[in-house]
Parts: C-alpha cells; structure tokens; sequence
C-alpha cells in the first residue's frame, strides 16, 4: 500500500483514502482462507484536481464591541471580533466612523477615536474586514453615544452696597431661579472693601435664601472673592456637573486691608455727661 490506511478486520476490510492529496495509490491484497489456499489482488486509485468541485465555505463571524457611553473629549474604544470560518482568511481591517476623530488603530482590530466636540451626539463605528468570500459578510458597527460637557457657571446677579430692602428684591429673584433649576446650585461670591466685610455680607444673603425664601443650605456656597475698593457681591447659578471656585471681579487685592472701626459718635443728652 503507497497511502491511505486500511480499516476494518476479517472478510471485510476497507481502503481509507481521507485526506490523501492528488495522485495515484496502489495496493495489494492477500487472502488466505486458513486452509491453505491464498489468493492476492492489486489495485491502482487515482486521486485526480476537481475542475467544478464548490469548496466547504464557512463564512467567519464579525462583531464591534463600544463603551456604552462616554464623556465629550474622553477616548472612545471600539474592537472588532473576528472568528474566522472556512477557509482561513488573513484578514484586514477598514474603519470608518460617523463622528469624531481615529487618532490610532486604523488597519487594526482596535481603535480610538477622539470624542472632542460630539458631545450629545452618537458616535458609530464600522469595520470592513478584507479577505473574505465576497458572499459573507465583512461589516459589522457599534454605536456610543458622548455625554454634552456641563454647562459652565453663568452669573446671574451682581450689586454693590445697597439697602438691605433692594438686596431682599435682587435675592429673590435669584431664589425663584434656583427652584425653576433644581439640579443647579447657587454661589455667592462676596468681595468686601476691608477683610471678612465681603463674606459677611456674602452670609447675610445665604442667612435670607435659607431661612426666608426656604433654599436648602446644601444648595449654596458661600465664596470670599477677596477685597475690591468697594464691597459687591455676585450671584452664580452653577449647574450640575460644573465646578465653580471664584467670581469674574477685576482688580482684586489680596490681602484685604484690616477693617477701620468707625469712632464712636458721642451727643449731649438730657443729663449732663449722658452720652450715646
């Protein structure tokens, strides 16, 4: 026997060919009945190309895995998966994406791309895989979409050294806007003519919000801004998400000046040496 194996035992035997390339193959058979009598037989099998043979296509299985959400200007990953069928393929890879950047990966099964500027929109990433039987499929995508940045602080209010009347009028409008935007917080930036004059009255207004106009506390910061030539106290609406550390005031000294205590003002009463 030149290839192949034989199988089986007894009167019935097999010639077992499976896997032998072109070509031709002999065997030779001897029978011997126990009795003394032995008979032999050869046999040539030509293994031949197949001109209209269909090869066993198994199409390869093509998935993208994505983050399920991600922050506008953070990173986005996307990976192919590729499991290959039959016949083996040496794969390549083709990237495109709806939105944003590829920064690195392209030609790869992994990229990343830049996320700067989509934010509140859906970024989708498709792979054409090359190398595959025309008649699989060689597409796959997957779509995450970017999460807006937070809105920044905007100030909404600011005023000098006014009569606590006029200041009650400024501060509940300010409160009426906090509750109209209830995930928002409030900061007050006090900014004083001589040291504490400005977070005192940054306070005083806090005081108000809380106790008068019924804002939770947890809602407000209260912020010393520094010293300006005259006291002013800002208003901040911060919304969720964002981070608010100081107002915008020009000109600002640190340190504050001591505050000067005013002298004490003395009268004439009606009894001689009665002062007030």
């Amino acid at each position: 026997m030149t290839g192949g194996r034989i199988t089986g035992e007894g009167a019935g035997v097999s010639w077992d060919l499976s896997g032998m390339g072109p070509g031709s193959y002999n065997v030779t058979v001897d029978v011997d009945d126990g009795c003394g009598c032995i008979t032999s037989q050869s046999t040539t099998v030509t293994i031949a190309n197949c001109g209209d043979c269909v090869p066993d296509l198994v199409c390869p299985q093509l998935n993208v895995n994505c983050p399920s959400e991600v922050e506008d200007g953070s990173p986005a990953t996307f990976t192919a998966n590729f499991r290959q069928g039959t016949p083996i393929v040496s794969e390549t890879y083709n990237w495109t994406v709806s939105a944003g950047t590829i920064t690195s990966g392209q030609g790869t099964s992994t990229i990343t791309v830049d996320t700067k500027g989509t934010g509140g929109q859906t970024i989708t990433a498709t792979v054409e895989v090359g190398g595959v039987d025309p008649t699989c499929n060689r597409t796959a995508s997957c779509s995450t979409p970017v999460k807006p940045p937070p809105r920044p602080p905007r100030k909404f209010d600011e005023y000098g050294n006014i009569r606590f009347n006029d200041e009650k009028a400024r501060l509940d409008n300010y409160a009426i806007q906090l509750q109209n935007e209830p995930t928002s917080s409030g900061a007050i930036v006090g900014y004083g003519s001589c040291d504490a004059e400005g977070m005192t009255r940054a306070n005083r207004a806090k005081d108000y919000l809380v106790n008068t106009r019924g804002i939770d506390a947890s809602r407000i910061t209260v912020i010393d801004g520094g010293c300006l030539p005259e006291l002013q106290v800002q208003l901040w609406i911060v919304p969720q998400g964002a981070t608010f550390t100081q107002g915008d005031a020009a000109g600002v000294v640190s340190p504050c000046p001591d505050c000067k205590k005013k002298p004490a003002t003395r009268r004439r009463g009606s009894r001689r040496g009665e002062e007030e």
